[in-house]
C-alpha cells in the first residue's frame, strides 16, 4: 500500500489541496448565504462575488505560496494560507457588502455581519490546519529524511549549513560533512542522497556536480554572480552553436515611474494608516528615557548616494557603536519590543516619500558596512545599481547576521528579476516577517548609534 500511496504522492497531494480550498470556499459561501441568500443562487451577486474569490485567492496563493507539502514546515504553511485566506475574504467581504448598498438592501454602507466574517476565518484555519498537519503527515510517512551529504571549504561554513539543514529535521539529515578537496568524496557522493555544496570553488563545484549528475543525486549549492545571470538568460543558438544570452539592463524609465507611483501612493496610505502605532511608540520611546525618538544614520542607496535613514530610537543614547547582539544592554525595553515587529522601521516610509528608498529595493547598508563589504566582496557594488528598499528579498529572506555574500545573492536575485508584478509580491510577503519576528532578528549583526 505504501508503494503505491508514493506513485500517486503528487496526485493525492494535490487532492487534498481541491478539498482544502473547496472547504475554504463553502465555508465562506454557505456562513455568509446565513444572510445573504442571493450570493448562492443563480445572480449576479453571486457570480461577481464567486469571481473575486477565486481570482483573489488563486493571485494571493501564488504571492505566499500555496499548499508546499513536502517542502516547508507546517507552522510556514499555515501561516501563509492563513494570510491568503484572511485577505481573500476581507476583499470578498466589503465587496459583499458594497454590493448590499442599494434601495432592496441598505441604503447607505453599512458594515455587517462581522460575527460570521470572524467565524469563517477561525473555520477556515481549522481547516488549513488540519490538512497541513495531515498532509505533511503523509508527506513524511511515505518519504524518509533525505541523508544530505555537505561539502564546503572550511569547519565554520559546515556548521553554518548544518545548523539550517537542522531546521528542516523532517526532510534533512546530515549524513557527512567533508571538504570539497577530500580524497573520498566521489564515493560519499554515491552514497548520500543529496548534495549539498557551499563555497565551493567554481572549477571543483563543475566536477562534482558532474558527477552527481551521472549518479542520480538531488543538488545543492550557493549561486555566485554568473549564476544568478545564467539563470536570467535565455537560450538561443546562433548558427549552430548554443548559447546563454544576457542582455546589461537597468529598470527602464516607465518602471521607474510607475514603481515611483506606486511608492508614494502606499507609502502616504501606510502612514495614515499607521499614525495610530507611530505616535503610541514615539510617546513610549520618549517616556521610557526622555531621549530622541527617533534615530538617524547615513546610508547609502541607487549609484552611492547617500542619505540619512529613519528610524524609531530602539538604543540608549551615547553607547558604544559595534554590532548588535543577542541580549545586548544597549537595547532600551522598549527598543526590543519595536525591534521584534519591525516597527522601528515604519519611519523609514518618510524616506520613501522624500524619495531616499522605494517600498521594495535592496537593503540599506551602513557606509560602513558597504566599504568593509566591498572590499572584501568587490561584486558588492552592485547592489547600488538600484534604490535601496524598506523590504526586498534580504529583508524577507535573510536575518541580521546574513553573510555579506548571501545578501549580495539575494539582492541581486531581485534585481535581475524584477518586475512591478515582483514588488507586488515582495509587499505582501513582508506581512509573514511579523510571524517569524524572532527567527529574522536573531543574531543582530547590524550597528546602531
Amino acid at each position: 500500500m505504501k508503494d503505491i500511496c508514493k506513485k500517486f504522492q503528487r496526485s493525492i497531494i494535490f487532492v487534498m489541496e481541491l478539498v482544502m480550498y473547496g472547504a475554504a470556499f463553502a465555508t465562506f459561501f454557505l456562513m455568509f448565504s446565513i444572510d445573504n441568500r442571493e450570493i448562492i443562487e443563480l445572480s449576479r451577486t453571486a457570480a461577481v462575488t464567486l469571481s473575486t474569490y477565486v481570482i483573489i485567492l488563486l493571485l494571493l496563493s501564488r504571492a505566499y505560496g500555496s499548499y508546499a507539502i513536502g517542502m516547508k514546515k507546517d507552522k510556514d504553511i499555515i501561516f501563509s494560507l492563513t494570510a491568503a485566506g484572511v485577505i481573500t475574504d476581507l476583499i470578498t467581504y466589503f465587496e459583499l457588502t458594497i454590493m448590499k448598498t442599494n434601495a432592496a438592501n441598505n441604503s447607505t454602507f453599512k458594515i455587517e455581519n462581522v460575527g460570521i466574517l470572524v467565524s469563517v476565518i477561525l473555520i477556515q484555519f481549522v481547516i488549513y490546519f488540519v490538512f497541513v498537519k495531515a498532509g505533511n503527515s503523509f508527506y513524511f510517512k511515505l518519504n524518509d529524511a533525505e541523508k544530505c551529504l555537505i561539502i564546503t571549504g572550511n569547519e565554520k561554513d559546515a556548521k553554518k549549513v548544518s545548523r539550517a539543514l537542522s531546521d528542516f529535521s523532517k526532510r534533512y539529515t546530515v549524513f557527512d560533512v567533508i571538504r570539497h578537496d577530500d580524497e573520498r568524496l566521489k564515493d560519499r557522493i554515491v552514497a548520500s542522497d543529496t548534495v549539498v555544496l557551499y563555497e565551493v570553488p567554481v572549477d571543483i563545484r563543475k566536477d562534482v556536480i558532474d558527477w552527481c549528475y551521472q549518479n542520480l543525486k538531488n543538488i545543492y549549492f550557493n549561486p555566485n554572480v554568473a549564476d544568478i545571470l545564467e539563470h536570467n538568460s535565455q537560450q538561443t543558438v546562433l548558427d549552430d552553436i548554443s548559447f546563454y544570452a544576457w542582455q546589461f539592463h537597468l529598470i527602464t524609465i516607465e518602471q521607474r515611474i510607475v514603481k515611483r507611483l506606486m511608492d508614494l501612493v502606499i507609502s502616504v496610505i501606510l502612514l495614515i494608516i499607521l499614525s495610530p502605532v507611530l505616535l503610541v511608540s514615539a510617546i513610549c520611546i520618549k517616556k521610557n528615557d526622555g531621549g530622541k525618538v527617533l534615530f538617524k544614520q547615513k546610508r547609502a542607496t541607487a549609484n552611492g548616494k547617500v542619505f540619512d535613514i529613519y528610524k524609531f530610537r530602539t538604543m540608549k543614547e551615547n553607547v558604544e557603536n559595534k554590532s548588535v547582539t543577542k541580549d545586548d544592554d544597549r537595547i532600551t525595553s522598549v527598543g526590543r519590543v519595536l525591534r521584534k515587529f519591525r516597527i522601528d522601521e515604519l519611519p523609514q516610509l518618510i524616506n520613501i516619500v522624500k524619495g531616499d528608498m522605494s517600498l521594495v529595493g535592496p537593503r540599506p547598508e551602513m557606509l560602513e558596512n558597504v566599504e568593509d563589504y566591498t572590499r572584501e566582496l568587490p561584486e558588492f557594488r552592485y547592489r547600488l545599481r538600484m534604490k535601496a528598499g524598506l523590504t526586498g528579498y534580504a529583508q524577507i529572506f535573510g536575518k541580521y547576521n546574513t553573510s555579506s555574500k548571501d545578501k549580495l545573492m539575494l539582492d541581486l536575485m531581485y534585481i535581475e528579476n524584477y518586475s512591478l508584478i515582483r514588488d507586488i509580491q515582495l509587499l505582501f510577503q513582508t506581512v509573514l516577517v511579523l510571524f517569524k519576528a524572532e527567527e529574522s532578528t536573531e543574531a543582530f549583526s547590524e550597528r546602531e548609534t
